[in-house]
């Protein structure tokens, strides 16, 4: 599933690819015709995005939702293109985006992205956002903090790579229960959280690897150099070079390293 980077990012490029004039929308696919028809040839007002969730508003009573979910993409293409019969949606301004598989894709008023949003927690990419919200959201958990990160009302936009990328790069043990965690490990989480979402939205990928421990710019690692941990169990660490181990936590994969994320 896209995670918070993906969204925030595929806001800003809609934003400029779309807002220089009138949207043309379609459904090649059919399920979602009558909501294109109601948004084409509207001006999008605004294009921003909450966690994983990404909202584009043209007019108070008319914004469109979208969440990925699993399988859900939404990829720019040129406007000669033509769609397949799986685009839900097309959405054309400067280039065309083509919209497949989404969790969901509805038309929704200002009160229910209000209702949506209400339910998520502080989101590291949103100017506001803070710390001390992160942290009030742990302090009576007894859950593991790898299972509390995934949930999107203590802290929204992170899914299973950032969440093992982040517990690693702090060396803090994946089943730790999170009201054990310090005030200063919670700050430093959140931290760490905001700079590598950051990041992520600047490159359009994932990249957790330092340059102390890579040699290269985040920026130019191939994929397979560019994470800690992440599906990476029976391969060595980067900084101790122990096996990188794999254990199941609410039925969600979840890789560490025993030496560097000690209990």
């Amino acid at each position: 599933m896209p995670e918070g980077h993906t969204i925030h990012r595929l806001s800003k490029d809609l934003r400029t690819d779309l807002v220089t004039g009138l949207v043309t929308a379609s459904s090649p696919q059919g399920r979602f015709e009558h909501g294109a028809s109601v948004i084409n040839q509207k001006s999008l007002l605004k294009s921003e995005a909450f966690g994983k969730h990404l909202f584009l508003t043209f007019s108070e009573e008319t914004i469109l939702h979208i969440h990925l979910g699993l399988i859900g993409k939404f990829r720019p293409q040129a406007l000669e293109t033509e769609p397949s019969d799986t685009v839900r949606l097309r959405l054309e301004g400067t280039r065309a985006w083509h919209l497949t598989g989404p969790q969901t894709c509805a038309l929704i008023p200002r009160e229910e992205l209000l209702r949506v949003t209400d339910d998520l927690g502080p989101d590291p990419l949103r100017r506001g956002s803070k710390w001390e919200d992160f942290a009030a959201g742990l302090a009576n958990r007894k859950t593991p903090i790898a299972i509390s990160l995934l949930d999107q009302s203590v802290i929204a936009g992170i899914g299973n790579v950032y969440r093992a990328e982040f517990l690693f790069l702090l060396g803090i043990h994946p089943e730790r229960p999170s009201s054990d965690l310090t005030q200063s490990e919670l700050k430093d989480l959140w931290a760490v959280s905001v700079s590598q979402l950051r990041q992520g939205v600047r490159l359009n990928r994932i990249v957790t690897v330092s340059n102390a421990d890579s040699g290269a710019t985040p920026g130019r690692l191939k994929p397979g150099d560019a994470l800690y941990v992440y599906k990476r169990e029976g391969q060595p660490c980067r900084r101790c070079a122990s096996s990188i181990k794999i254990t199941k936590l609410a039925g969600r994969s979840c890789w560490w390293c025993e030496t560097c994320q000690g209990q």
